[in-house]
């Protein structure tokens, strides 16, 4: 990359620095981060601050500790900016393969530089990029220490306007496939130190696409006609439920790439949720359909069916654009703005558990499933409407998940299938608020999902609230059972007092993706791994086998938030 170079004609410099990945970089802007909050996924020991890297002294610089990839550093502008131009200069410990990332607000990042040959030095960088927050995002060390940058240079001028949500994308040219984020590609970082299972990338996919090719077979349907897929459902009360539909949305647009029919599935599952709307709001979608796929039991929506399709609609947007016979993005704006309409509860912030949920009934409508909380999806929302809502939602949610873990399962983390009085002091449900009167209250087959949704937003984002939520659950489970999968129940008191012997998948898989957030957990992940390869799908049980599709998707690198 740009680091030493020797001397040659001023063409011949113009051309090896485009054939080295180097452009020219230009001073026309203004240095803005000297002396900017700045902060740093690690830091070696005292002296190595994140801020040294912007003090704007050649003596002084940042390092991350040693040995470990990725890692990061990031500066907070203070406000929107047009960014021109990056200067980076590297001490020793350099960087091979790096990203240089832009963000409006600090989640979701846009790639506007990227490099898998860098060779130290300074690089200096003209790029196009807007935001408040600039980050430079280390994958592969080009030493066995760490990361290490004397000085951190961001050039621009403020008032740019962010990216537009709907383009944000983590790669500078478009894949030769034509799609977004193929399957294998991990382009989407995931949080400093998330585990993965032990063994190859190659071998992770592998067996993710073994097992997907499995619950596609046994569970995606052509039924109906009208050039409609579904996903069975056969273990629900309904042959097809809107939870299923959202699942196979957000599955099949993961793995394109790896499927060359995942489009055309993706296609007729949205074809047949757009022909199946929610008698109370039409951009939801109807809950449950007879084996004549006729909508039925009141045709009204389910909170979690309508949160994947929504993010199924966004990833399909940045998996293959909305230029085709769908425009993904708009129809999924839609399905966003919907959510909040009808399935928030506008004086807690927090979910309904459908669109039938009224104030008529108080103890239902201050209810609220543990299952639907889903703070990637938040996030998702908040990046694709623009609206500020979607923050205090998911802060809602994630401070609601903080209180019951504290109150009612300090040695655990469980939270209960359904929680009430949300509306005043918010309490594990006491007899049926929705399903069962025995089970509502418990850790049951709702809420046997919360590790996996709390987990993915940890693992992805590194999200404190997530992180600690996940990692309680992680630390309880493990010493429970010993570290043996095997061990792990049917349900439990949050207390953790088991309520069923056997074994399910969707109460395994999910402790997977909590257990990617603790950096020593990987034999317990690689023992839930090799538990989960070694778990059948039965074709009478689409739950189970659709839960752990998703985890192992997650826990291989593959997940990703639009």
């Amino acid at each position: 990359m740009g680091g030493r170079k020797t001397a040659f004609g001023a063409a011949g410099l113009v051309l090896g620095l485009l054939v080295a990945g180097t452009t020219i970089a230009s001073a026309a802007d203004p240095l803005v981060s000297r002396g900017k909050a700045v902060t740093a996924s690690s830091v070696e020991g005292s002296g190595f601050e994140a801020g040294k890297a912007v003090d704007g002294s050649a003596s002084t610089r940042w390092a991350s500790v040693e040995g470990h990839d990725p890692e990061w550093l990031r500066v907070d502008l203070g406000s929107a900016h047009s960014i021109s131009r990056v200067k980076l200069s590297w001490e020793a410990a350099y960087a091979r393969s790096y990203r240089v990332q832009t963000s409006a607000d600090g989640s979701a990042w846009t790639d506007v530089f990227t490099t898998s040959s860098g060779d130290g030095g300074t690089d200096d960088l003209t790029l196009s990029g807007s935001g408040r927050y600039v980050r430079v995002y280390g994958t592969a060390r080009g030493t066995a220490y760490g990361y290490s940058l004397w000085e951190f240079e961001v050039y621009g001028v403020a008032g740019g306007t962010p990216p537009p949500t709907t383009t944000t994308t983590t790669t500078t040219t478009p894949p030769p496939n034509g799609l977004g984020y193929p399957f294998g590609s991990r382009k989407s970082p995931y949080a400093a130190g998330t585990l993965r299972p032990s063994g190859s990338t190659s071998t992770l996919d592998a067996e993710v696409v073994d097992y997907y090719q499995k619950w596609k077979a046994a569970f995606v349907k052509q039924n109906c006609g009208n050039g409609w897929y579904q996903v069975i459902s056969p273990d629900a009360k309904f042959p097809y439920v809107a939870e299923a539909q959202g699942y196979g949305m957000v599955i099949t647009a993961q793995m394109a790439g790896a499927d060359p029919d995942a489009k055309k599935i993706f296609d007729g599952l949205l074809k047949y949720k757009l022909a199946h709307p929610s008698v109370n709001n039409p951009d939801l979608l109807a809950s449950e359909q007879d084996t004549a796929c006729r909508s039925v039991n009141g045709s009204d929506s389910a909170t979690d069916g309508d949160m994947d399709t929504a993010y199924g609609l966004l990833l399909a947007d940045r998996q293959w654009g909305s230029t085709g016979t769908y425009n993904y993005r708009q129809i999924a704006v839609k399905n966003i703005n919907a959510i909040k309409k009808s399935l928030v509860n506008p004086t807690t912030n927090l979910l309904l558990m459908g669109d039938w949920s009224g104030p008529g009934d108080s103890r239902k409508y201050y209810g609220s499933r543990s299952s639907d909380w889903m703070p990637d999806h938040f996030r998702a929302f908040r990046t694709a409407t623009g609206d500020g809502a979607w923050d205090t939602i998911r802060t809602k949610h994630q401070d609601l998940i903080a209180q019951l873990q504290s109150k009612y399962a300090p040695s655990t983390g469980l939270l209960p299938d359904f929680v009430q009085d949300t509306n005043s002091t918010p309490k594990p449900a006491v007899g049926k608020v929705l399903e069962e009167d025995e089970y509502d209250g418990k850790y049951w087959y709702n809420a046997c999902r919360d590790p996996w949704r709390i987990g993915a937003d940890a693992a992805l984002t590194g999200d404190a609230k997530s992180l600690a939520a996940a990692r309680k659950m992680n630390s309880w489970i493990r010493s429970k059972t010993g570290g043996d999968p095997n061990k792990i129940g049917v349900g439990y008191q949050l207390n953790g007092t088991q309520v069923q012997s056997g074994t399910d998948a969707a109460f395994v898989a999910p402790f997977a993706v909590a257990a990617t957030t603790d950096a020593g957990s990987q034999a317990w992940l690689d023992a839930l791994w090799t538990k989960m390869l070694a778990t059948p799908i039965s074709t009478d049980t689409y739950f189970g086998a659709s839960i752990q599709l998703q985890v192992m998707i997650t826990v291989s690198g593959n997940h990703w938030i639009p």
